[in-house]
């Protein structure tokens, strides 16, 4: 068996809990739970090149913004303050206003693409981003990170659409 944490980002924002039949049920399957953790630590270390920690939680509230996942949401903008990232910048990345920096723009604009109209994430999408002053390693820890999200944000909505049918029945 895998070491894996009591709690992760999707028990705390779903919330789930050891005496949830939906926590023991994610612990089933103890790799993807590991997994699932294991890349969003991946997706957010200062190791990543070319993209800073901070635009990628601006990358992660933006997505989450879009797909209407609060709860996640409410993680990035506390991750974001824990970070020290500019409050304006991620207000009016939280209320879908345009930002200053033409580099930030063009990546959000690709998330957004990529998460409500993934048909649109072609080539000129991505050159988009070459133009904006992003590395080919860049585009593609961003276009990695955008795909976590949406599987982050599917789980996290399953899990609580699970949990209200629980709380129904």
């Amino acid at each position: 068996m895998t070491s894996t944490p009591v709690s992760d980002v999707i028990d705390v924002v779903v919330p789930l809990t050891p005496d949830q039949p939906n926590w023991a049920l994610r612990r089933q399957r103890e790799k993807v739970l590991a997994a699932t953790q294991g890349s969003y630590d991946a997706m957010f270390s200062p190791s990543v090149e070319g993209i800073s920690v901070i635009e990628r939680l601006l990358v992660a509230l933006h997505a989450c913004r879009v797909s209407k996942a609060d709860s996640l949401a409410v993680h990035y903008r506390d991750r974001l303050a824990a970070e020290g990232a500019d409050a304006a910048v991620v207000s009016a990345v939280d209320a879908g206003k345009p930002v200053a920096d033409a580099r930030l723009q063009a990546v959000l604009a690709f998330t957004g693409k990529l998460i409500e109209r993934p048909i649109e994430g072609d080539r000129a999408a991505v050159q988009s981003l070459a133009e904006s002053g992003l590395s080919t390693p860049a585009i593609v820890a961003t276009s990695q990170l955008i795909a976590f999200l949406s599987y982050q944000i599917r789980v996290a909505a399953g899990l609580k659409a699970m949990a209200a049918l629980e709380v129904s029945a």
